[in-house]
């Protein structure tokens, strides 16, 4: 299908001197879901994570470890893609920054750059956060340190190749005044325009004071600044530049890279520089996320108090961590995570409101229609209010979607799952049921509480894969058959459809 839509979103790539926790599961898992959504509303989708591997903290990391710096990344790589996979993340690529690919992607650009005469050798002096891979002059620090982590920094001088980032201060201020939805949300936006407008300098984009990283081309003594070498891993993954196999061509510009609000300054500021200099096309659209805090408090190893996915979900459960961390804040704001809010939201929204809803549903078919389907007969007024309400929330949900605002769109679904649950109350199959001549009117009713039960198994499968695949195989249906692209009409579930007796698909948490 060389027609089929395509769409291409990324996560960061993460730091290989991190161990995984909430905040990487929290950015890959939105993209996951949106991909999956995407997939099911028949794109061709290339999604994109991976590693960041190279750089002065990881050099002295493996040094202390006495292990080479590729022997590190090697090890705690797997760290990340076994987490990925237990949370069911679809990612159609996993790039790593130590790979030939995307070395000869990173020195093409950088010759691309130098050959408009944007890259020149100079000297620089400034103060570096080791941590934070960032220089700062001196009237940024905050008493001597680093204004973003509060760590000390170190007077470096060293030579260095400079990228003239200053010269593209108004192509990039054109550029977003131009393309409004280029930053996202608004709040990231007015902070980038404020940096930019305040007068861009020009980058020092490599080091000569380590070894572990890329080559600078044509002088192997320094090697290029990392963020220089990890933003490039968008199009290095693609295939750019030889682009043997068109994904370059098919899949770039991306359009979303979704990223934490820590790293906006680099995608939002280097990165559209670097492809500015090097005539490419830009993103369409970068999305930074907020933090999440614990119990009201900033995540760190010394409070002891990081939350580790790999135990929760091993406690919980993959789909209801997912469900939580994509329910509980608006996509683009800072976070609160706590157990009892998590346990909250299993067993309010996962147990009581769609758990019950599959089990009602199958066990009154069971009994009244021995699991066997029946013919809908002519539809009431509640039942077409019914109906419509899926059409309206239908159309939310897309356009939820597409604006990223993910617990928006799981606030409609549920407010179809809740009129479903309403229905069940309002037409009291179990009346119905005492009285023969109601059994066409109770077939009815059995037939659209089955329909609604399939049509919600494919909208909170992009955020609950497992749970969307156990709802159709109660159904009868193909489990992994999750597409919504002509699957979404009203109607589709076929009388005669033998429909198995659910077992709860969420059992009730107890509160330790």
């Amino acid at each position: 299908m060389t027609n089929q839509k395509k769409f291409y979103l990324s996560t960061p790539i993460y730091y290989v001197n991190d161990v995984p926790h909430i905040g990487h599961a929290y950015t890959t898992l939105a993209c996951d879901v949106l991909a999956r959504y995407k997939r099911s509303r028949g794109y061709e989708v290339f999604f994109l994570t991976g590693t960041d591997e190279h750089g002065q903290k990881v050099e002295k990391a493996a040094q202390a470890k006495g292990e080479t710096p590729l022997d590190l990344a090697d090890r705690v790589v797997k760290r990340f893609q076994s987490l990925w996979d237990k949370l069911n993340i679809s990612h159609t690529d996993f790039i790593r920054t130590s790979q030939e690919r995307h070395k000869l992607a990173v020195q093409h650009l950088f010759r691309t750059i130098e050959e408009k005469d944007d890259i020149y050798l100079g000297e620089y002096e400034d103060w570096y956060c080791t941590p934070c891979e960032t220089f700062w002059t001196e009237t940024q620090l905050m008493d001597g340190n680093c204004p973003d982590c509060g760590r000390p920094t170190d007077k470096l001088k060293e030579e260095s190749y400079f990228f003239r980032m200053s010269k593209y201060q108004q192509q990039l201020l054109d550029h977003i005044d131009a393309h409004p939805d280029f930053i996202q949300p608004k709040s990231r936006r007015n902070e980038i325009l404020s940096f930019v407008r305040e007068g861009l300098r020009d980058l020092s984009i490599s080091r000569t004071s380590f070894s572990w990283g890329i080559p600078v081309p044509g002088n192997d003594k320094h090697v290029l600044y990392v963020w220089f070498d990890a933003l490039t891993n968008y199009i290095s993954a693609l295939g750019f530049p030889d682009d043997d196999e068109n994904r370059y061509a098919s899949f770039w510009p991306c359009n979303v890279h979704v990223i934490g609000k820590d790293i906006l300054r680099f995608h939002a500021v280097y990165w559209p520089t670097f492809l500015l200099a090097a005539g490419l096309p830009l993103p369409q659209k970068i999305f930074a996320h907020g933090w999440w805090t614990v119990e009201g408090q900033k995540m760190s190893k010394s409070l002891a108090n990081v939350v580790e996915p790999n135990r929760l979900i091993d406690k919980y459960g993959a789909d209801a961590v997912r469900y939580f961390l994509l329910r509980e804040v608006p996509f683009g704001l800072d976070g609160d995570f706590s157990h009892s809010a998590l346990v909250h939201r299993i067993n309010s929204d996962l147990a009581n409101d769609l758990g019950n809803l599959v089990s009602r549903s199958t066990a009154m078919l069971s009994k009244y229609f021995k699991g066997v389907l029946p013919e809908p007969g002519p539809a009431e007024e509640i039942d077409t209010v019914l109906i419509e309400k899926f059409s309206t929330v239908l159309s939310e949900l897309d356009q939820h979607m597409e604006n990223l605002a993910f617990n928006r769109a799981l606030q409609s679904i549920w407010s179809m799952v809740s009129a479903a649950n309403k229905y069940i109350d309002d037409t009291a199959p179990w009346g119905l049921a005492k009285d023969p001549s109601q059994e066409q009117r109770l077939g009815t009713v059995m037939y659209n509480l089955l329909e609604l039960v399939r049509l919600i198994s494919l909208m909170v499968s992009p955020f609950m894969p497992e749970t969307g695949v156990k709802i159709r195989t109660i159904l009868g249906l193909d489990p992994e058959d999750a597409t919504m692209d002509g699957h979404d009409q009203w109607g589709s579930l076929l009388a005669g459809q033998k429909i198995a007796k659910a077992e709860p698909i969420f059992p009730r948490i107890e509160k330790e």
